[in-house]
Order: C-alpha cells, then sequence, then structure tokens
C-alpha cells in the first residue's frame, strides 16, 4: 500500500461541536494533519454579503481551542477552510482574531498563513473582458453591471494555496472560500498520495460523521489515503462506517453522483469499489482523477430589496376546508388594497402569503382530497423597494390579513396573531447574484497569502 496519510476531519464544519476525545483517538491513530471545513453558501447570500458567521463565535472559539492545542502537542498542522462561514476577508479575519485570542490565552505561538480568496472586482471585470469568465446554468454571460451590484466576491480555493503553505511552514493555515474537499485533500496531495483517492476521501469526509452509520454518535472521521485508494472510519470507536453510508455521501450537495467537479479536474468515481474491511472500517478503490482546464467558482452577493413581515394563526375550520380557496381571495383582496390605499407609490411590491402547515415549503397545492389541517400559520411577506414602503404595505393590508372571512357575507373574524407590532421589518433580502467560474493559469492568481508568526513576534 505504500506510505499512508491519515488526515483528522474532526466536524463538519468548524463550530458544529468537535469532540476532544475523537481528536485524541486520531491522533493516537497516528494522524499526520487535522483539516475542517468551516463554512459553505447553504444558509443563503446574507453571510457573504454582510461578512458574518451564522455560527456563534464561543462555538467556533470552543472547537478552534481543542483543535489548536492537539496541534501543538502533537505538531501535526490544521488547515481550516471557507472561514467565518461565507470565506470573504472579514470572516477570514474574525476566525483570525479567535485563532490569536487562544494563542495568548494558552501561550501558544503558532505560524499562521491566511490564504485570502475575496476577489477585487476591477480584477474580475478584466477577466470577463478577457472571456475567462464562464457562467453556471441557470445563469446568462456576466455583464460589469452585475459585478459591480456586488457587496462581496470570492473565488473558490482549490488546495493548491493550502500546499504553498504547508511547504512554507505554517502550523495552521486559515483559508478563505475553498471547496469543501480541497481543503480536507491538500495534505495528502501535498505529500503524494493517490490523486483520485485524496479527492474522494475528501468527498466522503467533508460533513465528517455524516458518512458513518450512526452519524449523531460522533462528529468526525479519520481518513487514510495511500498510493492505492483510502480508508475511512469515524473518530468514535462507538460508530461505524459501511460500503453503503460510505459510497451514498458522494449524492450529498452534488449533481452527479459519479463525478464530482474541483478547480483542475473531475473526480469520476463510476467504476469505484467499497469494501468492508472490519465492523468499522471501510476501504475505497478505483476512484479517477480527470484533468481539466484550472477554473474557480465565483460567489458573489449583494442586498436586494427589502420585506417587511407578519404572522397569523388560524384554526378556524371552515377555513381551512377550503384554505387553497381562502388563499386565492385573501391574496387578491390584499393587493387590490394596496392599489387603493397606497396606489402608484407602492412601487413594484410584492405580496406573497406561505401557509405553514399545508404548503409553505413547496407552494405546491396539494392533491385534491387531501384532508384539511387542523391549523395553519400564514406568513405575510411584503418585499418593496424601501424598507419604509415595504412597513407600509403591511400596514395597509393589517386589518384584511387579521380579520379576512372565508364567507364575506357573514362578521368577519379574528385569526390569531403572534406578534404586537404585528408587522416585524425584515430588512434587506439578500441574493447570491453570480453562479460562475473564472479560468486561471495559476491557483494563486486570485488568492493571497499573509502570515503571522507567533513565534517569530514572541522572540522579538
Amino acid at each position: 500500500m505504500g506510505d499512508t496519510i491519515k488526515i483528522i476531519v474532526p466536524c463538519g464544519s468548524l463550530g458544529a461541536g468537535v469532540r476532544p476525545e475523537e481528536v485524541e483517538y486520531g491522533i493516537a491513530q497516528g494522524a499526520h494533519a487535522i483539516a475542517s471545513d468551516a463554512g459553505s453558501t447553504d444558509s443563503g447570500a446574507a453571510y457573504l454579503a454582510l461578512g458574518i458567521s451564522k455560527n456563534n463565535r464561543e462555538a467556533v472559539k470552543r472547537d478552534l481551542t481543542i483543535l489548536m492545542l492537539a496541534q501543538a502537542k502533537a505538531k501535526i498542522p490544521i488547515m481550516i477552510g471557507s472561514c467565518g462561514q461565507a470565506g470573504g476577508d472579514a470572516g477570514l479575519n474574525w476566525t483570525r482574531d479567535i485563532a490569536l485570542e487562544i494563542a495568548r490565552e494558552h501561550n501558544l505561538t503558532p505560524k499562521i498563513a491566511l490564504l485570502y480568496s475575496e476577489q477585487d472586482k476591477a480584477t474580475l471585470r478584466a477577466k470577463n473582458a478577457e472571456g475567462k469568465i464562464k457562467p453556471l446554468p441557470p445563469l446568462g454571460a456576466l455583464d460589469d453591471a452585475t459585478i459591480d451590484s456586488c457587496a462581496h466576491i470570492v473565488a473558490a480555493m482549490g488546495p493548491e494555496p493550502y500546499i504553498a503553505a504547508l511547504q512554507a511552514g505554517a502550523d495552521i493555515v486559515l483559508g478563505g472560500r475553498t471547496t469543501d474537499t480541497a481543503v480536507l485533500s491538500c495534505y495528502a496531495l501535498m505529500k503524494g498520495a493517490h490523486t483520485a483517492a485524496s479527492w474522494h476521501a475528501a468527498k466522503v469526509a467533508e460533513c465528517g460523521a455524516q458518512c458513518s452509520v450512526y452519524p449523531t454518535r460522533g462528529s468526525g472521521v479519520l481518513i487514510s489515503i495511500d498510493s492505492e485508494g483510502f480508508n475511512v472510519e469515524p473518530l468514535n470507536p462507538d460508530n461505524r462506517c459501511d460500503p453503503h453510508s460510505v459510497s451514498a455521501h458522494m449524492l450529498y450537495e452534488n449533481a452527479n453522483p459519479f463525478l464530482l467537479t474541483e478547480p483542475g479536474g473531475v473526480l469520476d468515481v463510476t467504476n469505484s469499489v467499497y469494501t468492508a474491511l472490519d465492523s468499522r472500517t471501510v476501504r475505497v478503490t478505483g476512484s479517477v482523477w480527470d484533468k481539466k482546464p484550472y477554473t474557480m467558482k465565483l460567489e458573489g452577493a449583494a442586498a436586494g430589496r427589502f420585506q417587511t413581515i407578519m404572522l397569523v394563526g388560524i384554526q378556524d375550520p371552515a377555513i381551512l376546508s377550503r384554505i387553497d380557496e381562502f388563499h386565492d381571495n385573501m391574496l387578491a383582496a390584499l393587493n387590490q388594497r394596496v392599489r387603493s390605499a397606497i396606489g402608484e407609490a407602492a412601487g413594484d411590491f410584492h405580496i406573497s402569503l406561505r401557509l405553514y402547515g399545508w404548503n409553505a415549503v413547496s407552494g405546491d397545492k396539494p392533491a385534491p382530497g387531501t384532508p384539511p389541517p387542523r391549523e395553519v400559520g400564514i406568513l405575510f411577506v411584503a418585499t418593496a423597494a424601501t424598507q419604509a414602503m415595504a412597513t407600509q404595505i403591511a400596514k395597509a393590508c393589517n386589518p384584511y390579513f387579521f380579520h379576512f372571512p372565508i364567507n364575506l357575507e357573514k362578521e368577519i373574524p379574528s385569526h390569531g396573531f403572534a406578534f404586537s407590532p404585528a408587522d416585524i421589518e425584515r430588512g434587506p433580502v439578500y441574493e447570491f447574484k453570480l453562479n460562475h467560474v473564472v479560468e486561471v493559469t495559476d491557483p494563486m492568481e486570485l488568492v493571497r497569502l499573509d502570515w503571522i508568526d507567533l513565534k517569530r513576534l514572541e522572540a522579538a
């Protein structure tokens, strides 16, 4: 099998809950490095646009403290990708400051590499003019106005910046936006492990114990990568992996369960073989890496129009037995109310009613004959060009929303409202503006590398 590279993946995302005993287990098994993702686009565009994390600082500090203390003791590197949730400069600096605080509190002196992947708009406009930016479905060609409209833009890094930092002696590498697999595969790739196996192991391990049979029994996994394939086992001895739990993870956030596109290539697992080595460990062989031109995915986010919301609960059986009709009649009445009460000043407004307990998630009308719900919560959402107008629309709609009847000829009801004042200003709607890739000739071309050497600073 040749030299085997062992990587601790302590959790699916920094701040989700690292277990110190699992990290100790991985180190006892001879781990060479610790690697974890710290963010994604899962929670929407607001985190990139605002430069904030969805995780609370205390949770991130707790997890990072466990890892930094383990690093100092075992003398193995840590790699963290997509710091601060969205991987913008603000998120990376936020994580950097937490790491420095931990170092001061525990008298640690690591050499920290910082990999910034937030992009300058002028650089992207130039790339776009050269035809180096291509759209991903369903978007079309990118224009400069869209680039300029973004509050922040990041490019998802591959493993090469991490390898450069590690080769320069980094104890800890904190990265901006990075593909989940790149931060987990970089150390093994640097050490010459099987290329496809390194990428495949990283894909399997990206969410920590989610690739195990009992994902709630632990937080992390240990991946062991060699010259032919890789092994994966949970860091909790009471958990286990099996061929199904490991192979199924290729379905996670992936349009094709056999192909995974990454910077510089495509992982092909069509002919991969998953074998249970024992009751806890699965071995995977047969993965293929198909080298491609190097591209980095661009993510850009910005604030859009504004929203004000209201919430009502309804248990009236007469309404619930005709809930679709009630929705359509109320929505029509609310729109007419805005046109008559505010008029053209309302601008290009939009009202939606989301029926929680009926069809709020899908928006589809249930099939005929579906039994009526016991109760529904109706979320009113007004969207307008300004916060003031969104709130004025909500106020204009208030009496209709809270007292709309199913039978107009009968006395009006009073539905159960959750809050007073009823209208809640939600603020701007954040949205992703970019779903594109940019071609680069050098994986470091759009990455900035900075250093903090605490040992050198202490000596000075």
